[in-house]
């Protein structure tokens, strides 16, 4: 799978395993087709992956990928931006498919996701 995490997405989502499960837990991450071809993002902290779930390695974390998920992620950068203005995680979609959130207009489409919109489950 062609997907690649940037060293602040992954200290994002080890401080979320970190604050919401133990180190061994992993990072399920959901993405969806919502209305007017646009993804929809939602995680929460597991401690085994679901039926069907692939298992993501990245620098000692475990992301737990949905087969939808693994589709609508391929070749995507996830990112994580802190600013004044929002926070969140950000997925730099090089294949340039219009996503939902704030995006810009230029190739490659890059969507921002606030950590404050994104559906968590624990």
């Amino acid at each position: 799978m062609n997907v690649t995490i940037t060293p602040a997405a992954a200290k994002f989502i080890r401080r979320m395993i970190r604050f919401n499960g133990s180190d061994r837990d992993g990072f399920r991450l959901v993405m969806t087709a919502t209305g007017c071809s646009g993804l929809g993002a939602e995680f929460s902290i597991a401690t085994t992956p679901r039926a069907g779930d692939s298992v993501l390695e990245h620098d000692g974390l475990k992301l737990f990928l949905p087969p939808e998920s693994r589709l609508l992620l391929e070749g995507v950068t996830i990112d994580f931006s802190d600013t004044p203005m929002s926070s969140g995680l950000r997925f730099v979609n090089s294949n340039a498919v219009p996503c939902s959130g704030t995006c810009s207009s230029k190739a490659p489409a890059t969507c921002t996701f606030d950590a404050a919109g994104i559906g968590r489950k624990y």
